[in-house]
């Protein structure tokens, strides 16, 4: 719900290339020409793509599932192709087995041959010969039988081998398109939240308040490195009509003296409120815990605390300032301008003596007729001249941010942020 995104994004961006106007990511500005902007996927299409590639990665599990038990199953000793290559080698062993044996009968047989006595008959010589005959037959054909047997344990032992190759194969295939598949249920899932938040976001007009202030006091005009300084922002609903939740939106950056290197690392922003006294971290959105409810013509003062890093280099300030509200009919708005107070950072045991106050400097407006200090033009980037409504983005959607370098040397270079409505271009 909060509409001033990625600031940093763009800060970052204004420090590079501090004369030029950007639009920041596609899901909040479009700089293309109308008739290159392809239309956005639906709601209903995202959610259709997110089912289907759920249903794809759900198949995608159940594979692999199947796939690990298959491994398993190939390396148990219970397989069919295990148990006939067992059965092979059995067959293999009694087949040499038997093959020693019928050698031994040859040996055996040519033995009785050669140990005749020389009084043996023509009969018993016969019968010998005709012994080692029948032996050398047996031998050759147990020969024959290890053979074949050694052949088939070769051929059972590779068919288990393989089996089981296939199997991890297999296994590792499963495992790559589960991968695939939870990547693009991931990113199917993750565009379809990110329409929905843009559809919720999107779905009323936010408007631009000029009665809704934010102003700065007790900020002192430089600050040196190494210490911490308290001051106080008031956010005022000037409007006749409760405001439900308001978000001050506050955001300090500085640079070096040159304007080029970036130092907001070297700066902390706290806060503190009535109703949650202990010190919070502003958030990397920079936002404030919402004033809930701003009643017509209140006010609410938060109490801010800035260190700056012993570490920091002498050089340049600014603290933006604005407010975004948002109702429970689903109305809302903001400051249509950021109000901006420029500070000097002086260096570590610097003494500036008695300062005074940092002053309200030139709003960044969000009004595309305005011109930024510097003469850089601060139209939104992508739109034409003309106004807010006719570009079909929300006005309190903008943020218009001069780089942090820029701002302190009073160039003035003017970023500006558009969230448009989720319905945009359509």
């Amino acid at each position: 719900m909060k509409i001033r995104r990625l600031l940093a994004t763009a800060v970052a961006a204004a420090v590079t290339a501090p004369a030029v106007l950007l639009s920041v990511t596609p899901a909040f500005a479009d700089t293309k020409p109308a008739a290159q902007t392809q239309d956005k996927p639906s709601v209903a299409e995202l959610e259709k793509a997110a089912a289907a590639a759920k249903k794809v990665y759900d198949e995608a599990v159940a594979a692999e599932k199947a796939a690990y038990a298959a491994v398993e199953e190939a390396m148990s000793d219970t397989t069919p192709l295990a148990v006939a290559w067992a059965a092979a080698r059995t067959a293999a062993a009694e087949a040499a087995a038997a093959k020693d044996t019928a050698d031994q009968a040859v040996v055996d047989a040519k033995a009785v041959v050669e140990n005749l006595p020389e009084t043996a008959t023509e009969e018993e010589r016969d019968a010998a010969a005709a012994a080692v005959t029948e032996a050398e037959a047996a031998a050759a054909i147990a020969a024959e039988t290890s053979t074949a047997a050694d052949a088939k344990v070769k051929e059972a032992g590779k068919a288990h081998d393989d089996y089981r190759v296939a199997a991890a194969r297999a296994l590792s295939l499963a495992r790559e398109a589960t991968k695939e598949a939870l990547a693009a249920k991931t990113a199917a899932d993750e565009a379809l939240a990110k329409a929905k938040e843009e559809e919720a976001e999107g779905g009323e007009d936010c408007v631009p308040e000029a009665r809704l202030t934010t102003v700065v006091t007790g900020l002192p005009s430089t600050v040196v490195a190494g210490t911490k300084v308290d001051f106080r922002l008031r956010v005022t609903n000037g409007t006749g009509a409760t405001m439900d939740e308001v978000y001050p939106f506050v955001y300090v950056h500085a640079t070096d003296k040159s304007g080029l290197k970036d130092t907001e690392d070297l700066l902390r922003l706290q806060w503190s409120s009535t109703s949650s006294p202990t010190w919070h971290t502003v958030d990397n959105e920079h936002y404030i815990d919402a004033v809930s409810p701003l009643k017509a013509g209140a006010h609410a003062d938060i109490k801010l605390r800035l260190t700056v890093d012993a570490s920091a280099p002498a050089g340049h300030g600014v603290t933006f300032v604005a407010g975004d509200y948002f109702n429970e009919d689903g109305s809302c708005g903001g400051s249509p301008d950021l109000q901006e107070y420029d500070f000097k950072i002086a260096a570590a045991g610097s003494k500036p003596g008695t300062v005074d106050d940092a002053k309200p400097g030139k709003t960044q407006s969000r009004n595309p007729g305005h011109t930024a200090q510097g003469n850089a033009s601060a139209t939104p980037v992508g739109t034409s001249t003309g106004t807010l409504a006719a570009t079909g983005t929300s006005a309190t959607s903008q943020l218009a941010l001069a780089s942090g370098a820029a701002m302190a040397i009073g160039a003035g270079a003017v970023f500006v942020v558009r969230r448009r409505k989720a319905d945009a271009g359509a």
